[in-house]
């Protein structure tokens, strides 16, 4: 069977007629119905039912239709990926992450802009990405468990979280030696979490802590721990920023989130596709070395 004629009865039923299809096709009207003629004819049935007014589908069309219009639809969307892949990668990809996230991403997407000029990122700074992906964002880095949905997911591993102060703060109340010496100084809390559950050299250790402040962003925690508010469990890559900090009893971990990288479809465009691959393997990496994603 000739797929451009099925392809060609599509178009006609979509249009509505055989001279709005020619338009949309670029046809002469007599091409078009030849061709749905002879997709009849091939067939051995009567697709539509044809008078002066109007066409119609018969039963037989309709069928045909629905199965064929999902066939022309896959066909025409395996068409743009693969002209667009074969192109250099180009125009706005939009990713939405945590908001603690920020100057980590900054730095992996300039590598990647760097490689790749005619990209743009867009980047969405929220705890709710997976609600954006594919109405407001092409691809979003989640913590945490995941609702079901069709939506594909990569799972990136988890974070570790590691005790970090400020040098004014050790300077002036000196480092914890132990794990049990935490609960003599001031720690800054993340979402009030006063037991903290570290790993080390013996295995588990569980403190009880306290603090006068609190907050439900990452981000936060590391601007009150800074200023020399207390200890903070916090995801490594925080220490890095300016000023740095310095770390608390290096030998213990606690564990952070399980990190997502998810999107709607497995056919994305070639620049999505490519930002997508790109966080995987980097995003991986990092949470494999100890805490460096979020």
């Amino acid at each position: 069977m000739d797929l451009n004629r099925a392809a060609t009865f599509v178009r006609v039923v979509e249009a509505g007629s055989f001279t709005a299809a020619a338009g949309a096709l670029r046809l002469p009207p007599s091409s078009v119905s030849r061709a749905v003629a002879k997709l009849e004819h091939e067939l051995g049935v009567t697709l539509l039912e044809r008078t002066t007014r109007k066409l119609s589908l018969t039963d037989a069309g309709r069928a045909y239709f629905e199965r064929a219009r999902d066939a022309v639809a896959g066909l025409d969307e395996a068409s743009a990926l693969a002209v667009d892949a074969a192109r250099e990668p180009q125009g706005l990809v939009r990713i939405a992450a945590p908001p603690e996230m920020g100057g980590h991403l900054a730095a992996l997407l300039a590598d990647l802009l760097a490689r790749y000029p005619r990209l743009s990122i867009d980047v969405a700074f929220t705890a709710r990405g997976a609600e954006l992906v594919g109405t407001q964002v092409d691809v979003a880095i989640v913590v945490g468990p995941l609702d079901d949905s069709a939506l594909i997911v990569k799972r990136l591993g988890s974070t570790v979280h590691r005790l970090f102060a400020s040098r004014a703060y050790v300077d002036r109340r000196g480092k914890p030696r132990n794990v049990a010496d935490l609960a003599r100084h001031a720690c800054v809390l993340y979402r009030g979490q006063r037991t903290w559950e570290l790993h080390g050299p013996r295995g588990k250790e569980r403190v009880e802590v306290t603090g006068a402040i609190s907050g439900d962003h990452l981000s936060f925690v590391y601007e009150a721990v800074s200023l020399g508010h207390g200890i903070g469990l916090m995801p490594a890559f925080l220490a890095h920023r300016e000023p740095p900090l310095v770390p608390v009893l290096p030998a213990f971990a606690a564990s952070g989130g399980l990190h997502s990288l998810v999107h709607p479809s497995r056919h994305l465009p070639n620049r999505v596709r490519l930002v997508r691959d790109f966080l995987t393997e980097k995003l991986a990496l990092a949470c494999t070395a100890g805490g460096a994603c979020a």
